[in-house]
């Protein structure tokens, strides 16, 4: 049985204020979940990657555990901080393997129609990585929006509950993130070509 949103919302207040047994309670219920967002992340990783969903899982499930037991809004919001620490832990990654294999020839992918930002490999995490830092300092929320909607998977409807702003400027800051993203992603591949 799928459990209901405010199920798990009640459970994430709960581990807030301290209740190990709700953190026990929730893993199953999100496990899930998350690992269809760790999938989503590693669906553009070679086959030779080293970081399987599953333990891209579990390590984020490590940090959660051990640096937050903040406020959670709901479970939305839950699932794009665990999106934001997936991220995290592949740029963590990406950039600890990047030199290792700089200049081996990688092959442009496609890494999401939606999108539309070609991207040749984990190393070019970095690069998405770094153009959201850029997009963040513009504009915090159309950074939090692409990460929300293109890494957590969350849709317009939950991306405009977890941030507070109506769907339509979701709609909006989607659309300018989207065309720069591409702006600042092309001048980055055509710098590294």
């Amino acid at each position: 049985m799928e459990p209901t949103p405010n199920e798990i919302t009640q459970l994430l207040r709960s581990w807030s204020q301290g209740d190990s047994d709700a953190l026990k309670a929730l893993v199953p219920l999100v496990y899930h979940e998350l690992h269809r967002i760790a999938q989503r992340y590693m669906s553009d990783e070679g086959a030779s990657h080293t970081l399987q969903p599953t333990a891209l899982v579990n390590e984020a499930y490590l940090r959660l555990v051990q640096g937050r037991q903040g406020d959670w809004q709901n479970r939305n919001h839950f699932y794009a901080v665990s999106a934001q620490v997936m991220r995290h832990i592949l740029v963590d990654w990406a950039r600890s393997h990047q030199a290792q294999k700089r200049g081996t020839g990688v092959v442009p992918l496609q890494l999401d129609e939606q999108l539309g930002v070609p991207v040749r490999s984990g190393s070019d995490l970095v690069a998405i990585d770094d153009a959201l830092k850029g997009l963040a300092l513009i504009d915090s929320r159309k950074s939090q929006v692409v990460e929300l909607r293109f890494f957590g998977g969350l849709t317009v409807v939950e991306i405009a509950q977890v941030l507070k702003v109506s769907e339509e400027t979701v709609h909006r800051d989607w659309r300018f993130a989207k065309s720069w993203l591409r702006r600042e992603l092309g001048k980055e591949f055509s710098r590294g070509a």
